[in-house]
């Protein structure tokens, strides 16, 4: 079993420091001009190029490309009972936290007579990628529309790829039903990304997208955000775990393999201040690879982007995290609280061995749309923040406007706006 980096953090070489923080990678320039083309191609010919990119990457000529509201139904009603149970449960929890979230409207007198106010605006339409390359992931179209709906956004749009039969996932469908989507399409990858932020004859043009995808989904929204809004840059998953000799070298492992099967480009790192841990965390991966059913796709994450590595103080661990920013970060220490409030970036933290990074990305109800590659340090995930629009307004009485009139002016004159300055000074004595 290969690991990519393992050894002491104090230790790492300047490359191998730039092989863990720097997971973006280069701008891929044929990739840009890919998904450029692809975009372009949208633009010009709508649902003409996307019935020809499905049929070119998912083998599938469709007639049409929205798949009925009946067929999500049918979809709903064969679902094994156990699956509808967990996905009803896994929104109920979605709903209820991101419920919390909502931001209440506020106003404040910052002098007497000058009042300010903010309210809160959901977006209109929303447009949910939900990816169905490797596997289908209804907790994904949760995750997305959920929030949107406890926002308040008017209509909820969802395009995911076709299978053989021409439709997205049945369990993606039954999910529809479940978060109560409004529109569904059987198209993937950037042409759903283009379609969705510039519309076609059937696919809305909507005011966010949302929702996690490969690299060519992350290069489109990168590309259409000029004209839409879009969501946190999320790709292929990632695992920080801050360990001591507490820790339990088994779970420790167990949560590295669970995020390495997702993708081959995963992350899936260990800084513990216990060698004994690291090395016991190494036996426990290589024991249990060869049982794994997605055992190519972790070797290949363990090989490309796994580390184990030895600090030598907490601080010391907690300091690289923050430099990480990580997507997901799990504290198994003897007092994760005390931990958190030194841990500066990361996507979502787990506190202690209980706290395993799969009830996130299933069942907790916080959500598991997520920056990776680092961005931790600038971006939030997906949240009810996601789908709002702040407006804020402003109130004057007479008084409060003479008082700033020649504030205002002197402030107008000195940028070289004498209109400005005029339009103040005109309320001084109303």
């Amino acid at each position: 079993m290969k690991i990519t980096i393992e050894g002491r953090l104090g230790a790492l070489t300047s490359q191998q420091e730039r092989l863990l923080l720097d997971r973006r990678g280069d701008p891929d320039s044929e990739l840009a001009r890919r998904v450029r083309a692809t975009i372009r191609r949208v633009r010009a010919a709508g649902d003409a190029a996307l019935r020809r990119m499905v049929r070119r990457y998912d083998g599938v000529q469709l007639s049409r490309l929205e798949v009925p509201r009946e067929r999500w139904e049918v979809a709903l009603a064969g679902l094994d009972s156990a699956v509808r149970r967990a996905l009803e449960r896994a929104a109920q929890n979605i709903a209820a936290f991101h419920r919390s979230q909502l931001p209440r409207p506020f106003e404040v007198a910052v002098e007497p007579g000058v009042v300010l106010g903010c309210r809160f605006e959901p977006l209109g339409s929303v447009g949910a990628y939900v990816p169905g390359g490797r596997a289908a992931y209804p907790s994904s179209l949760l995750m997305c529309a959920l929030p949107a709906q406890v926002a308040g956004v008017e209509q909820v749009v969802v395009c995911s790829p076709a299978r053989d039969d021409g439709e997205p996932a049945p369990s993606v469908l039954a999910a529809c039903v479940i978060a109560g989507v409004d529109r569904v399409f059987a198209v993937g990858g950037a042409g759903a990304i283009a379609a969705l932020a510039y519309g076609t004859e059937s696919i809305p043009r909507v005011d966010a997208v949302v929702g996690p995808g490969n690299r060519y989904v992350n290069e489109a929204k990168r590309q259409v955000a000029a004209d839409v809004a879009v969501d946190c840059p999320a790709g292929p998953s990632e695992v920080l775990i801050v360990a001591d000799e507490s820790a339990s070298p088994r779970l420790v492992a167990l949560e590295m393999l669970a995020q390495a099967e997702h993708d081959p480009d995963a992350a899936v790192v260990l800084v513990t201040v216990s060698p004994g841990v690291a090395r016991a965390v190494r036996e426990e991966l290589a024991a249990a690879l060869a049982a794994q059913s997605r055992r190519e796709i972790v070797a290949a994450a363990l090989a490309g982007q796994g580390a184990l590595l030895v600090a030598d103080t907490m601080e010391e661990a907690l300091a690289f995290a923050a430099r990480y920013a990580p997507e997901h970060l799990l504290l198994l220490t003897a007092d994760p609280r005390r931990d958190l409030e030194r841990v500066r970036n990361a996507g979502t933290v787990f506190l202690g061995s209980a706290s395993s990074v799969v009830f996130g990305d299933y069942m907790t109800g916080a959500n598991h749309v997520l920056p990776t590659g680092g961005l931790a340090r600038s971006f939030a995930g997906l949240s009810v923040a996601t789908f709002l629009r702040q407006v804020t307004y402003q109130e004057l009485t007479a008084a409060g406007a003479a008082a700033l009139a020649e504030d205002t002016a002197v402030l107008a004159e000195e940028e070289r706006l004498p209109a400005h300055a005029a339009a103040a000074r005109a309320r001084r004595f109303e």
